[in-house]
């Protein structure tokens, strides 16, 4: 999970040059180990989202042992559904709310796991700006389920959300994976989408359910094809 200043260079496409200058300042999360720094694909990922930075596809772990086919986007959004006029009048309550909207397997502690994601928002936000928040656990495997989730949800009332732009949330992603390579893979194709002019924009005004599903497709075929690239 830890990467050097030039698999950061590489992955961001900046140099390392840039990577020091960003860490002396401040800027990105890194971890001094001797004379060296090092960094978590996680908080990298997360990072590089919330200031729209486009990142590689080789953020994703390359090896993982049992790990079958990586999920699509799409095949993720309609396993965790979109729910819409979801509640909630600020960031707790509204976390709650969209807890209570996840298709959880049978006997899971929905209050544990809320408490999880609450956790994670005092962390850092996961607001990622204009709106939209992409609340998840670090530790994906955390709740064991078997086929990777995403699921959407539009809050009735943006309410505040710490995010780096200081604009409230409307939109929650919340991403729920059997196992760390999908948490990566979805985490990265998402942050791709949420670049995408026409996608945005289905998001931005609360679009059904099927053409968001429509969009969500368009996208993959890009990224199918080298949009990421």
């Amino acid at each position: 999970m830890q990467l050097t200043v030039r698999d950061v260079a590489n992955l961001i496409r900046v140099s390392e040059k840039t990577i020091y200058r960003w860490v002396k300042a401040g800027q990105i999360p890194a971890y001094r180990i001797g004379e060296q720094f090092r960094f978590n694909r996680f908080e990298i990922l997360e990072w590089a989202t919330a200031r729209k930075i486009n990142i590689s596809q080789g953020i994703v772990l390359a090896d993982e042992s049992g790990a079958g086919p990586l999920p699509g986007l799409g095949e993720a959004l309609q396993n965790g559904g979109i729910s819409y006029l979801v509640g909630g009048k600020d960031r707790s309550t509204a976390l709650k709310c969209v807890v209570d909207c996840l298709r959880l397997p049978a006997g899971t502690d929905k209050e544990s796991f809320f408490r999880i994601l609450l956790a994670r928002e005092k962390l850092a936000s996961t607001g990622v700006g204009d709106g939209i928040a992409i609340p998840h656990v670090r530790t994906p495997i955390i709740l064991h389920i078997d086929i990777p989730q995403l699921a959407l949800c539009f809050l009735e009332k943006p309410v505040e959300f710490g995010a780096l732009d200081g604009n409230p949330v409307y939109a929650l992603f919340t991403l729920i994976c059997p196992t760390i390579k999908s948490h990566l893979h979805l985490l990265s194709r998402l942050a791709f989408a949420l670049r995408d002019p026409a996608f945005k924009k289905a998001i931005e005004k609360r679009a059904l359910r099927d053409e968001i599903l429509r969009q969500t497709a368009r996208v993959e075929k890009r990224l199918s094809q080298g949009g990421d690239s």
